[in-house]
């Protein structure tokens, strides 16, 4: 039965889930005309919302950051060593369920640690595991590798707990300052978070379709080229293989990476991850010319990136324009979810209405911005603790992300593969951390 269903999904996405590209387009005329009914703005209004500075533009830094992260941690992951330590990895995979099951642990884990790392270190090993187990299925292992992301807001990179618990945010007079003891490392939270990385790798290994339905991954997507040889013979070419040159650029990158940690703690922003996976490209692949060759081997991959993030932005921006009343469509959703909960169901219902929201404002800065002013007095209203209002929020987000192409486009970009051969898998992975969420934060309101 549960195969079946899973079949049925699949099949369901192929056949009707256009390309990333084509959805985003979707969702923007899904929204403009939402914005339109909802806040009765004018479509002149809502052009302007969107084509704005803050609108189509506002992610312009987010979107080189994301470039950058796919493109440099691509380009790290081939070198020799980095190849090697991967395939050691991937070595422990025998057959079909360990494939799976190996690279949703690993992927999850990276993903808790950073999402950055997790996103990209996570689709480099499924490749690698498919070169190992040859008849796996290749969406299945490129979905389960995703799946992991489905926890990072919970994890040491969560943009909101970790806002938090830093300077905090300030929402009509109230400074709202929570401890990571209360977000991230609440018992209620961390039993959440190893729940999922203890069962979804088996939930994933159970989707594996039989060899009749199961698309091995192809030879093209696999292929790697052999190693480069240079000529070292004019004052040039001898300058771009040159070891010193090489050496002061290290030194200098490193030394700057090592300042950061001493000044910041352990706090890794996309920049620094960005710096260390450049850096280490650099150190691993030996030589200058070589780095520069990987890093246009790997931008390739960026595109989908390049071209869809500005879509992206721009529903953010009709999401959060407002009328003249302060209204906007975001707003509508997250206090229509506050007016129908009391202080047991607000966080679930709080936990639901983000992942709503999240489908169309797919950033963790961006959905705290829109729900935080409306759920964090109500919160404060019911006598619910600040640190779990917070964290519905943050699960909310990072849970639709599964079914929201705009997190898999690093990913599907390593992997060669459209959002439509994924998403059938992932729907079933979106159902099984919904119920995980809605019985972790009941579970939040009547144990803790």
């Amino acid at each position: 039965m549960f195969k079946k269903f899973t079949n049925g999904c699949v099949r369901l996405v192929n056949r009707w889930l256009p390309d990333a590209f084509l959805f985003a387009i979707i969702l923007t005329f899904i929204t403009f005309f939402g914005s339109m009914i909802g806040t009765k703005q004018t479509p002149i209004e809502l052009v302007k919302a969107w084509g704005s500075d803050t609108g189509m533009w506002g992610l312009l830094s987010f979107t080189m950051q994301m470039a950058l992260v796919l493109v440099l941690g691509s380009a790290m992951a081939s070198a020799p060593v980095c190849k090697r330590a991967l395939s050691a990895i991937a070595g422990l995979a025998k057959d079909k369920k360990s494939a799976i099951i190996i690279t949703t642990v690993v992927g999850a884990l990276c993903c808790w640690l950073n999402w950055g790392f997790g996103l990209i270190a996570s689709a480099l090993l499924a490749k690698e595991v498919a070169r190992r187990v040859r008849d796996v299925d290749y969406p299945l292992l490129i979905a389960s590798a995703y799946s992991g992301f489905v926890i990072w807001h919970a994890g040491l990179s969560g943009s909101i707990p970790l806002q938090l618990s830093g300077e905090g945010t300030s929402i009509l007079g109230v400074v709202y300052q929570v401890p990571t003891s209360e977000t991230i490392f609440h018992p209620m939270n961390l039993i959440m978070v190893a729940a999922i990385i203890i069962l979804m790798p088996f939930v994933n290994a159970a989707m594996h379709p039989d060899p009749g339905h199961t698309v091995v991954v192809t030879p093209d997507k696999l292929a790697e080229e052999e190693l480069r040889t240079y000529t070292v013979n004019t004052p040039a070419e001898k300058l771009e293989h040159s070891k010193i040159l090489w050496a002061l650029t290290l030194i200098l990158g490193f030394f700057y990476i090592i300042y950061y940690f001493a000044t910041s703690g352990f706090n890794l922003g996309l920049n620094i991850v960005n710096m260390i996976f450049m850096f280490i490209g650099i150190l691993l692949h030996g030589d200058l010319r070589r780095y520069v060759d990987a890093i246009a081997d790997a931008a390739a991959g960026a595109a989908g990136v390049l071209l869809q993030f500005p879509f992206y932005a721009g529903i953010m921006g009709l999401m959060v324009a407002t009328n003249t009343q302060g209204v906007s469509l975001a707003s509508i959703i997250a206090d229509f979810f506050v007016r129908i909960s009391n202080d047991v169901t607000f966080p679930m219902l709080t936990f639901l209405s983000a992942g709503l929201i999240n489908f169309f404002v797919p950033s963790g800065g961006g959905q705290w911005a829109v729900q935080a002013p409306i759920v964090m007095p109500a919160a404060t209203t019911m006598g619910i603790e600040a640190g779990r209002a917070a964290m519905a929020i943050a699960w909310g987000d990072q849970w639709t992300n599964m079914i929201q192409p705009f997190w898999a486009l690093p990913a599907l970009g390593i992997a060669g593969l459209s959002a439509r051969n994924i998403m059938g898998y992932l729907v079933i992975v979106t159902i099984f951390t919904g119920i995980i969420g809605c019985l972790g934060f009941l579970g939040w309101a009547m144990f803790f």
